[in-house]
């Protein structure tokens, strides 16, 4: 063969191989599914949380080479939801992975047959007519739901035990949030003979600061703040403003405390997003959410803020500092 034959033959041969390749990553980036990750509040604060979900997708079999996370941010402006929720469904996600309530409730408005695998620390999925059952949901939504009444009393509880001169609360709240936590706390609160002094609505971020102002001016011996996006999502905001009006508080979401906030008693959040991920994983791998069952939270955990609580002249128990799965020092 002459040199130059031979030279055209390893030319086409490589030229050959490279079409190989290219058809196969193209195969490849083309049965790669896409899952819309919908959060109400910034995507600076989820990123912790994010990485906890694609390590519960990992888990499940779905790495990065098999799934590409399309996230969208609301920046807690919760009409934003809606629209984005219409832009993932256009961009024909596989499957829809919203957070809270209102990013739940817009992605359920956008399709009927898109599965969704929500995270809802608010909902009563079956009162709120998401689910037939938790067995069985039903329709195109299941995920990790936390809708337990009774657990808003063990704030009261601890609240009464850390600060044991307590006898007035106020309650903050997300009014457009649907808390089943308020009757906990009203139970809680007369056989523990302290006086709920009201509550305080909270609308929007701007708007908090003008709340907590009015709660202080109330001047209760602490304030439960209830279950939101809005809090949740803006947990070191909401501790600097029980700081600057100096209000002793407890709430769902562990990052309140490490913010600055007294306490904090609630879902482990990396650990309830790793749940979720771990549930988007089954339905790519064809499980119906029609069929897949309704999952709760299984990891909580207590964080106290010590300095906040000597900064508030507040001598924490002993027993309360031992049941505390963080101390704040």
């Amino acid at each position: 063969m002459k040199r130059r034959d031979a030279i055209k033959l390893l030319g086409a041969a490589a030229a050959s191989q490279a079409l190989s390749v290219s058809r196969s990553a193209l195969g490849q980036a083309q049965t790669r599914k896409r899952v819309g990750f919908l959060y109400p509040g910034l995507g600076s604060v989820v990123t912790s949380r994010l990485q906890a979900f694609r390590d519960g997708l990992r888990e499940a079999g779905w790495g990065d080479d098999k799934v590409e996370i399309d996230a969208r941010f609301a920046e807690s402006v919760a009409p934003r939801n809606a629209a984005l929720a219409a832009e993932l469904v256009a961009a024909k996600v596989d499957v829809l992975a919203p957070i809270s309530f209102v990013s739940v409730e817009a992605a359920r408005a956008a399709t009927k047959t898109i599965p969704i695998v929500a995270f809802d620390l608010e909902t009563d999925p079956i009162a709120a007519g998401i689910a037939a059952n938790l067995a069985r949901p039903g329709g195109n939504t299941t995920g990790v739901y936390f809708d337990f009444p009774d657990f808003s009393s063990k704030w009261m509880e601890l609240l009464k035990e850390a600060v044991p001169r307590l006898a007035k609360v106020v309650v903050v709240r997300d009014p457009s949030s649907p808390s089943p936590q308020l009757k906990g706390i009203e139970t809680a609160a007369k056989w523990l003979n302290v006086k709920l002094d009201g509550i305080v609505d909270v609308t929007s971020l701007d708007g908090m600061d003008a709340a907590f102002r009015s709660a202080g001016e109330r001047h209760p011996d602490a304030v439960l703040i209830l279950s939101s996006p809005l809090f949740g999502t803006n947990p070191a905001r909401v501790a600097e403003l029980t700081t600057k009006y100096r209000l002793p508080a407890i709430t769902l979401f562990p990052e309140f405390a490490r913010n600055g906030g007294l306490m904090a008693y609630g879902v482990d959040l990396p650990g309830a997003f790793h749940q979720a991920g771990g549930m988007v994983g089954k339905v790519l791998s064809g499980a119906k959410p029609a069929e897949l069952p309704i999952e709760r939270p299984t990891k909580f955990e207590l964080v106290v803020n010590a300095k906040t609580a000597k900064s508030f002249g507040i001598d924490l128990p002993t027993a309360v500092l031992l049941r505390a799965d963080e101390v704040m020092e």
